[in-house]
């Protein structure tokens, strides 16, 4: 687990263990089991996470097609369940993963229709745009940015598999298994860390 202050009481909250730590101006620090499966997690911008689960990671060669899918609700007979899920802009591959810039037009633009069909969580890097804000608002969703820490990442990575894809290679649609995997929230609820 990665420390954070000191003084921690946790409780649950839904699908999160929430951890306060009592040193002044701290930021809460939220442990997510992923993906939700019942109710909200009441997350705001500037929140630390750590979430534990699987996610999905893909980028922009793969998630176009993700998008078809989805729009077609064919995912569910690929064995893919969006429902509550965490959609990662990363390759992955042997050296680990990292975000990729989620404003490029193909990741950006899968954010909205994924919220649409139920993808909970959108994790990358950078800025995006005031209309996918408030896509993300209108679906209760979530753009979260990773620290700047890429063997931190690779480090709660225990496993992985190609769900969509495999031509693409590392590029294609994986499914990893993560463990206390860190992220910052970006955009809660119409709000930005990001700066006007």
């Amino acid at each position: 687990m990665v420390s954070h202050g000191i003084g921690r009481k946790y409780w649950r909250d839904g699908n999160c263990d929430t951890s306060i730590s009592h040193a002044k101006g701290a930021n809460k620090l939220k442990k997510i089991r992923v993906p939700l499966k019942t109710g909200e997690c009441a997350l705001k911008a500037g929140d630390l996470i750590e979430m534990t689960g699987t996610i999905y990671c893909g980028r922009d060669a793969v998630l176009p097609y993700v998008v078809e899918m989805a729009k077609n609700d064919t995912l569910l007979d690929a064995g893919i369940d969006i429902e509550g899920a965490v959609i990662f802009h990363t390759a992955v591959s042997c050296a680990g993963i990292a975000p990729t810039t989620t404003g490029k037009p193909e990741i950006e633009g899968s954010i909205v229709p994924l919220s649409e069909k139920g993808a909970k969580f959108h994790l990358g890097k950078g800025r995006i745009l005031p209309e996918t804000i408030a896509g993300l608002k209108q679906n209760g969703a979530y753009f979260l940015i990773t620290p700047p820490v890429a063997a931190l990442l690779t480090a709660a990575m225990s496993g992985c598999r190609v769900a969509l894809h495999p031509e693409f290679g590392m590029e294609a649609f994986y499914e990893i298994t993560v463990t206390d995997f860190p992220a910052i929230v970006a955009v809660a609820d119409g709000e930005s860390i990001f700066p006007d």
